[in-house]
């Protein structure tokens, strides 16, 4: 907690004969991590190693069993595990079924593709044919004169012509349609007529009969292809209904194949040996060796080598279960470098706050329940459950604040808020006291000045993890230093003016210059911090300013807090007035409208407030742990701990 797993760097060297013994044990146990070999100079006599004779034929048939993936609309990650099939059954699949399925597919997509070329073909001929359907002539009377020209196209309106000449206008299509026959001797004067009032030609398609006739029997056509792509459509899933566990199953397998045969790509030879550079968990890592040396009988040397540089440690999160879901937003900022503590607890228990700070109402808290936990039936993937996790933790912190606030659904629970009131005074009907906007201003703010503190802590920690010798007590200083501005600012204020809710320090008696004691520690801590600050790096004062705006950042948690009590209380007072003013009179066909509407404006309102109260109470909450608190400790950028191997899912050994 708060740290990665520890890492020990192992070297490997064994003959290049057991190599393959090798790849398979380490590719078993799914620990070691490879640092890829990249040569320096040929003077090192190694050169990066050859893939294993399988490789080439294991990558064709992965090629193959992805493409069938593909073409039924498989996604692996979706599947759910009924039973593992054991590999050698996989491996005799592949073998037997999967050419006869590749067969099928494969005709039924050149079918599909040949089919969607043609429906193509014949919505390009019925566009074409479109406006002159508005015409009545028959498409071969547009072509075949000597001396006549036939001009046919969009026009902006019916014009007049002063010469001989046959003309059809239309304005029953859009952009209408007009088409004139005139003798070749006036083609020159209808053709500057026609250009002024913005003529624009159309291609006479190369077809014959009535373009009515010819545009329905393209219509039917693409009618038939239509039908014939949903038929091969029906048929691919059915082979997806049907082979989808054993097309996994065989991408799995062949995946693992793959991998291994080109891991001596990653591996550095000599003619007779070869070398690896890797990373294994201190808890695995007396596993790993003893392993090793058992497969190939004591043919292999293993060496345990110094970490010289933390940078170059692959980092792996070592957090409680209850923790894991918040590590894929902590990746989105960065994942933690070896060395650095890992905020993945804190912000495990920080941010459902935050949101619930936010949100606060037990109605919308338990539907956001409700979609978190409905979800995880149609939603797959480790990702996208992790999400629905911190989802889950905050529905839970938004019905425990929504109880504290006493909110539910902009209504008032039948008790007094426990904490601070967010009611509006909405509607002619509204009583109450309103908002108690100072206290929640000032309990927001205590939230931002104990957030960033925290943030400095954890810098203090972190410097002395990160930083080395003379380096790493400057760092230490300074952010203790801006702890003193900040404190040493908060208590200069506090001492001149009662903040709500807080002792009252300003009473305090005189002990230097006119200065109570609140102040005079104050000023300390200002004075002592600056100088904190200034050892490190003197340019960062101008950086002062910015105490301030992280501080105030944390007021959004009131704002868009009230902003959703405004909304919900809105909504109310809207969809309770359509819904009771019918039930003053008699009831009409109008006043049951009326109803209905009411009815939809409550669930409609009240879905849009939980989606801008998810989209709010996340952001605002991500934002205010990027910008206002990572930012004091944390860097990011750690290389992701990627063992070498697979946990299985579909298929077992």
């Amino acid at each position: 907690m708060l740290r990665p797993k520890g890492m020990r760097r192992l070297l490997i060297a064994a003959p290049k004969s057991e190599i393959e013994t090798i790849i398979h044990e380490l590719y078993r146990h799914n620990v070691y991590h490879i640092e890829d070999f990249v040569p320096e100079s040929e003077s090192e006599g190694l050169s990066i190693g050859h893939p294993l004779p399988e490789a080439s034929d294991a990558a064709s048939a992965l090629i193959k069993v992805r493409a069938i993936e593909s073409a039924c609309g498989i996604d692996p990650g979706s599947i759910e595990v009924k039973r593992k099939i054991p590999a050698s059954k996989v491996r005799e699949m592949i073998r037997t079924d999967l050419p006869a399925i590749q067969k099928e597919v494969e005709d039924l997509v050149n079918s599909r593709s040949k089919l969607e070329v043609q429906k193509k073909e014949h919505e390009q001929r019925a566009r074409e044919l479109e406006p002159f359907t508005a015409i009545p002539l028959d498409l071969e009377f547009y072509r075949g004169y000597r001396n006549f020209t036939v001009f046919a196209g969009h026009i902006s309106r019916d014009i007049e012509i002063g010469v001989p000449h046959e003309e059809y206008f239309s304005d029953k299509v859009t952009g209408n349609m007009i088409v004139v026959v005139v003798h070749n001797e006036h083609r020159e004067e209808v053709e500057r007529i026609l250009l002024n009032a913005r003529f624009q030609a159309l291609t006479v398609p190369e077809e014959n009969g009535a373009p009515a006739d010819r545009l329905q029997a393209h219509l039917n056509e693409i009618r038939r292809i239509d039908d014939e792509i949903a038929a091969i459509n029906r048929r691919l899933a059915e082979i997806r209904e049907q082979y989808a566990e054993i097309l996994v199953a065989c991408d799995e397998l062949l995946t693992a194949d793959v991998e291994r045969a080109e891991a001596p790509l990653r591996f550095a030879t000599t003619e007779v040996t070869f070398i690896s550079e890797g990373w294994v968990p201190d808890d695995r890592a007396d596993e790993i060796q003893k392993a090793l040396v058992r497969a190939t009988g004591g043919r292999i040397y293993i060496e345990e080598l110094e970490i010289e540089d933390d940078s170059r440690v692959p980092m792996e999160y070592d957090n409680p279960p209850f923790a894991t879901p918040m590590q894929l937003l902590v990746d989105l900022y960065g994942r933690p470098r070896y060395s650095e503590l890992d905020p993945t607890v804190v912000m495990t228990i920080l941010f459902p706050i935050f949101f619930g700070v936010i949100v606060g109402d037990v109605g919308y808290g338990v539907i956001l329940l409700a979609m978190s936990l409905g979800l995880r039936r149609f939603l797959k993937g480790e990702g996208m459950r992790s999400l629905l996790k911190v989802g889950t933790y905050a529905s839970i912190s938004s019905i425990v604040f929504g109880i504290l606030y006493s909110e539910f659904l902009g209504y008032s629970l039948p008790w007094e808020t426990l904490i601070f009131s967010r009611h509006l005074n909405i509607g002619g009907h509204a009583t109450g006291h309103g908002p108690q906007v100072v206290e929640l201003l000032i309990f927001a703010i205590w939230i931002g000045i104990l957030h960033v503190t925290l943030g400095r802590v954890l810098g203090i920690a972190n410097a002395r993890r990160l930083h080395h010798g003379k380096h790493a007590t400057k760092a230490v200083i300074a952010n203790a230093g801006w702890l003193g501005v900040m404190w040493g600012i908060l208590l200069l204020i506090w001492s001149i003016f009662p903040i709500p809710l807080m002792p009252n320090l300003t009473g305090l008696p005189v002990v230097l210059m006119g200065l109570n004691a609140s102040a005079v520690a104050g000023a300390v801590l200002l004075v002592a911090g600056l100088i904190g600050i200034a050892q490190e790096n003197p340019l960062e004062i101008v950086e002062l300013p910015t105490i301030f705006g992280h501080v105030i950042s944390y007021v959004r948690l009131m704002a868009v807090g009230l902003s959703s009590v405004a909304i919900a209380m809105t909504v109310n007072y809207i969809a309770i007035g359509m819904l009771i003013e019918p039930q003053l009179d008699a009831i009409t066909l109008v006043g049951v409208i009326t109803i209905i509407f009411g009815i939809l404006v409550f669930m409609l309102g009240h879905l849009l407030n939980t989606a801008l109260g998810i989209l709010g109470g996340g952001l605002h909450s991500l934002r205010l742990h990027y910008v206002e608190f990572f930012t004091k400790f944390y860097k990011g950028g750690g290389i992701k701990y990627n063992p070498f191997g697979m946990r299985s899912k579909f298929m077992e050994e």
